[in-house]
């Protein structure tokens, strides 16, 4: 398609259908679902379908500027940190299925693109395992070994459209805790002002308890045999607190290198938010992603859970290339035994 043939009617429709690819697979803020504009199950209510005008618009006139100039459409989204330490959520502490199918799922969506524009767009994938990863207890080496693998799995899928950005990418070093340091300096907001905004915002208040929620799971399933339940969630409170700040540091960071993508978001957003949020994999938890959880195969669909439900199943672990990658659990009809 030669979409230089038709001018500005032609960079406002494939803008447009980019968006409209997009919001498919729109993740919203499940907390706004006392919103009258949103339902319960955090999907916007039928005659809310079409989003807000001045996001969508502003997001075009992002994509436009890419359009007009024969490039990509670049997107940016912070994931891809590493595994969950907590062993009872994931299968190990390198990539599995999981990360190869929401991987795949990005390039499949730069594939869309480029059905009806030929440069098509492209996925920097900001992996910010570096960023909080002495906070939530990965050490870096086991960062750095998550992040190659994925690296690996990118050039063996040869998916061209997907490329990875790390903190040593951003400052040019290995030393992760002096970049850490000026991540914090140059970037951060203060604790004081966090918290002042999860008291206050229903978004900060929501990202904050799907935060803490995780970290609280975490430090039972580690540290469960050595402190109070209520000791657990008061530690737990201060590292989701820790994490939140330094992934805002991030995402200005990525903002400052990357002022022209347009940002995504593995995280349910609010409708009105600057960042678009994405289901990378059919979960029925919003918050879950690949890095804490498994993927189940039934026999009809694949879809993230946690690896204790996986196993309250009794499924069957599956290995790939020498390290387990999913469960399979089939789901057999009535009667087909």
């Amino acid at each position: 398609m030669n979409h230089n043939t038709t001018g500005a009617s032609s960079t406002q429709q494939i803008s447009q259908r980019v968006l409209e690819l997009l919001y498919r697979h729109r993740r919203v803020d499940e907390s706004l679902a006392a919103d009258p504009d949103v339902t319960a199950d955090g999907g916007e209510a039928p005659e809310k379908q079409q989003p807000c005008a001045d996001c969508s618009e502003a997001r075009r006139a992002r994509m436009a500027a890419f359009i007009e100039r024969d490039l990509p459409i670049h997107f940016v989204v912070p994931a891809f940190p590493a595994k969950s330490p907590n062993r009872s959520k994931v299968l190990g502490a390198l990539p599995d299925l999981g990360e190869q199918l929401a991987l795949g799922f990005l390039q499949s969506l730069c594939d869309y693109v480029q059905h009806f524009y030929a440069p098509g767009a492209r996925v920097t994938v900001c992996s910010d395992g570096h960023v909080f990863g002495d906070v939530v207890g990965v050490a870096d080496p086991v960062v750095s070994a998550y992040r190659d693998s994925l690296r690996e799995m990118i050039e063996a899928a040869r998916w061209p459209s997907l490329d990875l950005y790390g903190l040593d990418d951003a400052f040019g070093s290995v030393d992760y805790p002096k970049m850490r340091r000026i991540l914090e300096d140059e970037y951060s907001s203060t604790l004081e002002e966090l918290k002042d905004n999860v008291r206050t915002e229903r978004n900060s208040r929501a990202l904050f308890n799907g935060i803490h929620r995780f970290m609280f799971e975490d430090a039972v399933a580690r540290r469960g045999g050595e402190a109070s339940r209520s000791q657990l969630r008061k530690e737990s409170k201060d590292s989701a607190y820790q994490t939140i700040l330094r992934s805002n540091a991030w995402s200005r960071l990525v903002s400052d290198k990357f002022p022209e993508a347009i940002r995504l978001s593995i995280h349910p957003q609010p409708p009105h938010s600057e960042k678009l949020g994405i289901q990378l994999m059919s979960t029925r938890d919003g918050w879950l992603t690949p890095w804490h959880g498994v993927v189940l195969d039934d026999g009809v669909k694949r879809y993230l859970v946690k690896r204790w439900d996986a196993e309250k199943l009794q499924a069957t672990v599956v290995w790939r290339g020498g390290r387990p990658s999913h469960f399979v659990a089939p789901h057999l009809p009535a009667g087909s035994r």
